[in-house]
């Protein structure tokens, strides 16, 4: 499908989003495509289920390279906690929850009750492997 990083990034600002993507550099052993569990939502993140459920850290410096001049957007990653660039332009949604409705927000919280707090490392990799 791909998007444009600012439609991306927007939908990224709204929602929690599972995005498929091609790795932008083959790894020998390793698929060529990944997936993500990801957010930008300032509510989440520094709320408290942010902080100390999803454990965000607000980054302490910008990445070393213009993400935006590679095509690329800079998300929270839920599943391995931590900051991720992802090509905006291979990315395909799999799944979105637009933390704007509350029928969204409970949704999205009882499926990460449900399945994502409860994954094991093996599960965590064949999640992103997927």
């Amino acid at each position: 499908m791909g998007l444009g990083v600012a439609s991306l990034k927007k939908i990224c600002q709204q929602s929690v989003v599972e995005i498929k993507f091609k790795r932008r550099n083959k790894k020998l052993g390793f698929p060529p495509n990944r997936r993500i569990l990801c957010t930008l939502n300032v509510q989440l993140l520094n709320g408290d289920i942010g902080k100390n459920i999803l454990n965000f850290v607000r980054p302490t410096q910008n990445p070393p390279y213009n993400a935006e001049s590679k095509g690329l957007v800079v998300v929270w990653d839920i599943i391995m906690q931590n900051w991720r660039a992802i090509p905006a332009e291979s990315c395909e949604i799999a799944t979105f929850f637009n933390l704007t409705t509350k029928a969204d927000q409970a949704k999205f919280f009882n499926f990460f009750d449900k399945v994502v707090l409860k994954m094991t490392a093996s599960q965590k990799k064949n999640f992103i492997d997927k």
